[in-house]
């Protein structure tokens, strides 16, 4: 039986913890060659030896989304080591740096919009001329060949989170990005869609009482819930837990694959049943 992204380049980012990781490897095991990015060097160099462990396909680029010219390095050395027919790209890369709005300076809101946003924004811009020329061609033979692009939003970005201006307001921006994207590119079979997830347990939504730490913007930053909003959360939730990351990134795999060629400019919450 034939596997649902048998051949298919697929970028990933985030592709060294959590969703990101989740969804590489479930990329991978379905056919896909991927191209696994993450800030962190030895986390996406573990997922990249599991991928080949496992019989699959895969190339890690390590290195910081929002650094000036590396979406444009990401894309090309899809590009070089796999060819121009890039198939799917999944933005999942991220981080939260929380604060009230008072207290939150402009590095703070800046650094969260750039890795959320702006860096998506730059990665599918910069494979767009490979995207478009490909699909084109395609439809000049009479070929319907479907692409994917599949960007991470949140129900902060749609419903809003106090203490998270900075980070509400960028996945808010995914969801319109998403939604210009699919109008854009519909007429090239390229399918647009955004998942926006709740309460998914990764290092991001651990307790905020025993944290993980990343340094970004020369300041180190905890990561987590405190544990007074998570007691909180859970009862608002009808399955009545958090999703798991592989639960998540089976949604991501939906969307990258041929079971979502009609749909597009979607937003589908994945939150438990949360509202």
């Amino acid at each position: 039986m034939e596997k649902m992204l048998e051949g298919r380049v697929c970028l990933v980012t985030g592709a060294g913890r959590g969703i990101g990781k989740a969804a590489a490897l479930l990329f991978a095991k379905e056919g896909g060659k991927a191209i696994l990015n993450d800030v962190d060097r030895t986390e996406v160099e573990e997922t990249l030896e599991e991928i080949r462990c496992s019989g699959g396909t895969a190339l890690s680029v390590p290195g910081d989304l929002t650094e000036e010219g590396f979406p444009e390095k990401l894309v090309g050395t899809a590009v070089d080591a796999f060819g121009p027919d890039i198939g799917v790209i999944a933005n999942i890369a991220g981080y939260t740096w929380d604060g009230m709005i008072h207290k939150m300076d402009d590095r703070q809101w800046d650094a969260i919009l750039k890795v959320h946003l702006t860096a998506p924004f730059r990665i599918i811009r910069a494979a767009a001329p490979y995207i478009r020329e490909r699909a084109k061609a395609d439809i000049e033979a009479g070929r319907r060949v479907m692409r994917k692009i599949i960007n991470v939003s949140s129900v902060s970005g749609t419903d809003g989170t106090a203490g998270q201006a900075n980070y509400s307001s960028a996945k808010a921006g995914i969801v319109g990005l998403t939604k210009s994207l699919a109008r854009e590119w519909g007429p090239l079979n390229v399918n647009v869609n955004c998942v926006a997830f709740g309460w998914i347990e990764t290092r991001l939504t651990g307790a905020k009482e025993t944290p993980e730490f990343i340094e970004r913007e020369g300041r180190k930053i905890a990561l987590g819930i405190p544990g007074w909003r998570q007691e909180g959360l859970r009862p608002l939730i009808p399955l009545g837990r958090p999703g798991t990351a592989e639960e998540a990134a089976r949604v991501v795999l939906f969307f990258a694959s041929p079971l979502s060629d009609y749909v597009s400019g979607q937003v589908l919450k994945v939150a438990g049943g949360l509202h």
